[in-house]
């Protein structure tokens, strides 16, 4: 829309951005399933938050790949308006990483901190139930009306009553695997900074941090035994220049006052400058472009911007949207591979 100037002329664009992708014959969605989903929400009692409207989230407007709407249910449409912060970690959390993560929560959000997290067991279900009182916003994978996992039912209503649920999907959608990296840059999106507080080194967690990285985010964990293999992501991510967090004081001296504006980001925690501005077929082009030197033999990452002869300003965001909808794997070493 910002690059045609209308819906209408977005949709009329949209079947040449497509084959720009490779993608023939694309057509847009038909109307008869916009009126069912918009039906499906209002029987749920969600309302769609716009972008560009008033209420839509700036933070994550500003990303480059905000969603067009969510989906949201709850009475606090004002949280997002307020300062966040994202709680996010393992799900087979330890007891001492549960006593963290609410700690964290509870202090932060008397402080006038919204506390994001992903409703998941373990860690994001700790950090949700800290802040309740104070109002919490839950991102999910499927629809924002679906229960995953059920063990969290009572907390997603409860958190409806003064926070909010968020989902990009339509309502009903069951959660798949590739809908959690997605999710999980909107909860980074939608914060100041991400504080890990458990992850391993191969998790979702390190998903969101990176993605929080690329969008010129704080990135703050809380270090863990070495011989824990639940704390060896947050030790990575300290080892590579996180901040590390001991309480919830070092988490608000690393933010501004809730009356200020968002700190620059920290350069040793930028894995890139901000990518330049393309349009939506140069976008497609150059993942068509980074698909094609892919195979199934994991590539340094390196050499395939070599291979590209392009910035890597610009690979390196392509590479986390291309991540995020499941068709790279990242592997250790900075190598990646075509799903």
């Amino acid at each position: 829309m910002n690059e045609h100037g209308s819906a209408q002329a977005a949709l009329e664009a949209l079947p040449e951005v497509a084959r720009a992708a490779g993608v023939e014959n694309y057509e847009p969605c038909p109307v008869g399933v916009v009126k069912a989903e918009l039906k499906a929400g209002a029987a749920i009692g969600a309302r769609l938050i716009f972008m560009g409207a008033p209420d839509y989230p700036p933070l994550l407007a500003d990303t480059s790949d905000a969603p067009p709407f969510l989906w949201a249910i709850g009475q606090g449409a004002h949280l997002l308006d307020r300062p966040m912060v994202a709680l996010v970690g393992a799900r087979n959390a330890s007891s001492l990483g549960l006593r963290m993560a609410k700690a964290l929560a509870g202090a932060l959000s008397e402080q006038g901190h919204v506390v994001v997290s992903g409703l998941a067991r373990g860690i994001d279900a700790a950090a949700h139930l800290a802040s309740l009182d104070h109002g919490t916003v839950a991102v999910v994978a499927g629809g924002v009306d679906v229960m995953y996992p059920a063990e969290n039912t009572k907390l997603a209503e409860d958190i409806a009553v003064t926070g909010l649920r968020l989902s990009e999907h339509p309502p009903g959608m069951v959660p798949q695997a590739r809908h959690f990296p997605a999710r999980n840059r909107i909860i980074s999106g939608l914060v100041q900074a991400v504080v890990v507080v458990e992850a391993a080194a191969k998790s979702g967690s390190l998903i969101t941090a990176r993605t929080a990285l690329d969008q010129g985010r704080d990135v703050l964990a809380v270090p863990g035994h070495p011989f824990d293999a639940r704390a060896a992501g947050c030790n990575m991510l300290i080892r590579d220049g996180a901040t590390l967090v001991r309480n919830a004081d070092d988490v608000l001296a690393a933010l501004p006052a809730p009356s200020q504006p968002a700190p620059s980001p920290q350069p040793e925690l930028r894995l890139a400058p901000p990518p330049e501005k393309r349009s939506l077929a140069e976008t497609a082009r150059l993942h068509t472009d980074i698909l094609s030197r892919l195979g199934p033999a994991p590539l340094a990452e390196d050499q395939l911007i070599r291979d590209l002869s392009a910035p890597a300003a610009q690979v390196s965001p392509a590479l986390t949207d291309l991540e995020v909808t499941g068709k790279i794997t990242r592997h250790p070493g900075g190598l990646v591979s075509r799903t």
